[in-house]
């Protein structure tokens, strides 16, 4: 089995992030109270034949994100996991910095529903939307 990430930790302790987040260049600034904060620095391994960033690498700093939004309000010892994710493109991504932030909507005991939105110079250039179920 692999090893298992506490995502709080990453924010409040300075802990390691996964290497998914690493990998991505996603750092996580703030996540408390089902609100998740962060900022993606996107390099050119990114970039689609279009010239523009790769639409599942957009898909997955949202899902990360909503990762620790949803950490931020489970208890102890509970694990959650994606049971969908839906991206809708606003407008192209480029190289440089983009904002994420993402909430818990509506958690529930079993089930959470979150979103996120991506923002690069001051415009939306995604949204998505994610429920999980917890346990």
């Amino acid at each position: 089995m692999s090893k298992q990430y506490r995502l709080m930790d990453v924010v409040t302790k300075g802990s390691m992030p996964p290497p998914c987040d690493e990998t991505l260049g996603l750092t996580v600034t703030y996540a408390k109270d089902g609100t998740a904060r962060g900022v993606w620095k996107v390099n050119g391994e990114m970039i689609n034949g279009n010239g523009v960033v790769m639409g599942g690498f957009i898909a997955s700093a949202a899902d990360s994100m909503m990762a620790y939004a949803i950490a931020s309000c489970v208890q102890e010892g509970q694990h959650f996991a994606s049971i969908n994710l839906h991206t809708t493109f606003h407008r192209p991504a480029f190289i440089g910095e983009i904002e994420v932030e993402a909430h818990v909507e509506r958690m529930g005991k079993s089930i959470g529903y979150l979103v996120a939105t991506l923002v690069q110079e001051g415009k939306e250039i995604a949204a998505a939307t994610s429920s999980v179920v917890i346990r």
